[in-house]
């Protein structure tokens, strides 16, 4: 069985689960390996030991443009406006 994934790695991502994804190419979805792996060998019930064979072959990159970036002075967001109060 044949399955073609898109692999998106982001090592600076924000979380960890958000580094490392791979997703189907029509639906966008995070595929279940053992769902797959079950499907392959059947519905018949039990526990098997079974051998995976992953063979990764890059069909194709797409260069993720560089982003701007935007410098954020730290000190103007974190100051909380005065109040007065008016009499």
């Amino acid at each position: 069985m044949i399955k073609h994934y898109i692999l998106s790695l982001n090592p600076t991502a924000k979380h960890e689960w958000d580094r490392c994804i791979l997703r189907d190419p029509l639906t966008a979805k995070r595929p279940d390996i053992a769902k797959l792996v079950a499907e392959a060998i059947g519905a018949d019930t039990g526990s098997y030991l079974v051998s995976v064979n992953i063979e990764v072959q890059v069909l194709e990159q797409a260069a993720v443009p560089f982003a701007e970036q935007l410098s954020l002075n730290v000190a103007e967001v974190t100051q909380a406006p005065q109040l007065r109060e008016v009499a």
